[in-house]
């Protein structure tokens, strides 16, 4: 379990939205960062506090990138001390780490962002954690206990998918995308390729898997592995919203069918015989469903902002 602290407005809100992300464990609303040890909600503006979230997540399940993202998708990311109608240096917009690996994270995302937004410099801070005192109970889970109560974020917005790639129209398909046969079979009729017939089965090289049809990512070479089952294997989808899941009762078997979120392109099953260390899942898919792109082609791609999900290239940077 690993810990990141955000400040992004009324804490009510950025608490109810990561408490329902899955791989979030918990949350935990307080101060951070002010000029003494101690404070109250009351005396926030004389303390200097930030209104923070701690949360604890599984990283076998949810990547801190993600987790990142959501941020930056649910907060005005250029505003300085003032979020939604709420103003004041309590509501600065802040990533507080507490080691190396978070803080590199949140600046290769902060400056991938600006990237792709223009260069517009945002107002996010990322500092070391000095303190976090938890705020008083009645604040904990506010809008859970307060269903109506004022929320500066929209939380319908928990439904939307953080993939920018469409779906695409399945007239004419193999012709238009230059699909082999193999490929249609298996994405659009649901059929199994042989094992250790698809090429990437034991390809070890770093980057991205995505969606054949779609080009929606699906997984990150970090999670595969060799489960010696014949398929290409992996822990898990590199974000929580990549991969749908269904009741497979087909050849008198119980299994759950694997589809792409965007394009419900069919990839495999899903087993819970992985690696324990690693969330215990095993995604057995189809190699043909998918088409790899290296890590090197990733800068100045419509997939750099996938960067910060390799803990690798992460700790790189300085």
């Amino acid at each position: 379990m690993n810990k990141i602290y955000l400040a992004g407005g009324c804490f009510w809100g950025i608490q109810a939205y990561f408490s329902k992300i899955k791989g979030i464990v918990e949350t935990k609303v307080g101060y951070a960062n002010g000029l003494t040890e101690t404070t109250n909600y009351k005396i926030l503006k004389t303390t200097d506090h930030a209104e923070t979230v701690e949360i604890i997540y599984d990283e076998n399940i949810i990547n801190l990138a993600e987790i990142l993202e959501r941020f930056l998708l649910i907060i005005d990311p250029y505003s300085i001390d003032k979020q939604g109608n709420d103003i004041g240096r309590q509501y600065r917009t802040s990533i507080f780490y507490i080691d190396e690996y978070s803080r590199k994270c949140a600046e290769l995302t902060l400056k991938i962002f600006e990237k792709l937004n223009s260069n517009k410099k945002v107002a996010v801070v990322v500092k070391k954690l000095e303190h976090f005192i938890k705020a008083e109970e009645y604040h904990q889970n506010y809008l859970e206990k307060n269903p109506w109560g004022y929320c500066h974020i929209d939380l319908d917005i928990l439904n939307n998918s953080l993939s920018k790639f469409k779906k695409i129209n399945l007239d004419n398909i193999k012709s238009h995308l230059n699909l082999d046969d193999l490929s249609y079979k298996v994405m659009i009729d649901k059929y199994t390729e042989k094992p250790y017939s698809s090429e990437i089965y034991l390809k070890n090289d770093v980057g991205l898997y995505v969606d054949k049809i779609s080009k929606e990512v699906l997984f990150s070479s970090e999670d595969k592995y060799n489960s010696g089952c014949g398929w290409p294997s992996f822990t898990k989808g590199i974000t929580t919203d990549c991969i749908n899941y269904t009741n497979d009762y087909s050849h008198n078997l119980n299994r759950i069918e694997t589809t792409s979120n965007i394009q419900n392109s069919h990839l495999g099953h899903v087993f819970n015989d992985g690696p324990k260390n690693k969330g215990g899942l095993r995604y057995c898919i189809n190699g043909t469903s998918l088409v790899f792109i290296p890590i090197n082609k990733l800068i100045d791609s419509e997939y750099e902002n996938f960067l910060p999900y390799f803990k690798s290239y992460v700790d790189s940077q300085k």
